[in-house]
């Protein structure tokens, strides 16, 4: 099941993380940029050979130290087909130097529409005799907010393709309450509910360390509610955004995680990808020093957690 797999490279590198390359030019350093331009001019291609080589990079400092990667799909999608096409490469690339790819698309459809969404980020797709597949992450994240008709197409590619999905329960942002923290006549909440869901789902991917391949996306920067969900979801393994520059620290996701320092990934975009001029260094240095916070980020949580252990 593709979470085992998630949970093996978490193991692997004694780090429950995963770095989001969500990248913007003005994240990138000038030097790329210029080599880029210089080739395919200030265009949406120029913009797109510019991130794949910043993408590179990172990946190349960050494997072995993080297990996975989570390229936020709007972030290429920005840039026409030329960036849509980095992201292919991109995961490609992740997936070449052993890495776990989670894509974050927050797809929502019903049907033969959610089916298509399966097949082109998880599956493969029939052409002729052949079945490639279009972009070939081991994740995706999905919102469930049209109910079981939106999630139960996915979960035959799942099985079929030993992937896994991510669906939002409780997240980071400041607004979330406003639909997820309503409260039935049952006294549960929505995302209580939609955490309920999760379990339910799961039933159809099970794992062999205990969790499913139905995660949950819980926000790190409500740690009351993400405590709560994990006791009341003991197969669901939690995608945890809001950490780093969204505000949530170590003690803030702590609650994620089980008794052997598992159930649970964090996520950090900004803060590793802008490490370099946070920190005021060389541009030629960005992904040394995406590397660095990252050590840094692994050995607070492993701190807080009290470190992993296989169960």
């Amino acid at each position: 099941m593709a979470l085992d797999r998630l949970i093996e490279g978490i193991l692997e590198c004694k780090n429950p993380t995963v770095a989001g390359l969500d990248p913007k030019l003005d994240y990138i350093p000038a030097f790329l940029k210029e080599k880029a331009f210089a080739q395919y001019g200030e265009t949406l291609e120029g913009a797109a050979a510019a991130i794949l080589e910043f993408n590179k990079g990172l990946i190349d400092a960050l494997c072995g130290i993080v297990p996975a990667i989570k390229p936020q799909c709007a972030y290429y999608e920005l840039y026409g087909w030329q960036g849509v096409k980095t992201l292919h490469e991109t995961i490609v690339y992740a997936k070449e130097k052993g890495m776990f790819v989670i894509t974050d698309g927050k797809r929502n459809d019903i049907g033969t529409t959610m089916q298509a969404y399966a097949q082109a980020h998880l599956g493969s797709v029939a052409v002729g005799s052949q079945t490639p597949e279009p972009f070939g992450g081991d994740a995706l994240t999905v919102n469930p907010y049209l109910g079981s008709d939106g999630v139960t197409p996915l979960l035959d590619v799942c099985k079929a393709q030993d992937k896994g999905i991510f669906i939002l329960v409780k997240t980071s942002n400041p607004s979330s309450g406003e639909l997820q923290d309503q409260v039935f006549e049952s006294g549960e909440t929505l995302y209580s509910t939609v955490g309920g869901l999760c379990e339910k789902w799961g039933e159809a991917l099970p794992g062999k360390y205990g969790y499913s391949g139905v995660g949950a996306v819980v926000g790190a920067t409500y740690p009351e509610q993400l405590r709560e969900l994990r006791r009341s979801l003991p197969h669901t393994f939690f995608l945890v955004p809001g950490y780093g520059a969204q505000g949530g620290g170590a003690k803030d996701v702590a609650p994620a995680f089980d008794q052997n320092g598992l159930g649970a990934v964090i996520n950090a975009s900004r803060s590793i990808m802008t490490a370099w001029k946070k920190n005021g260094v060389p541009e030629q240095d960005y992904a040394k020093e995406a590397a660095k916070e990252a050590v840094r980020m692994r050995d607070e949580i492993v701190g807080e957690i009290g470190g992993l252990s296989r169960p």
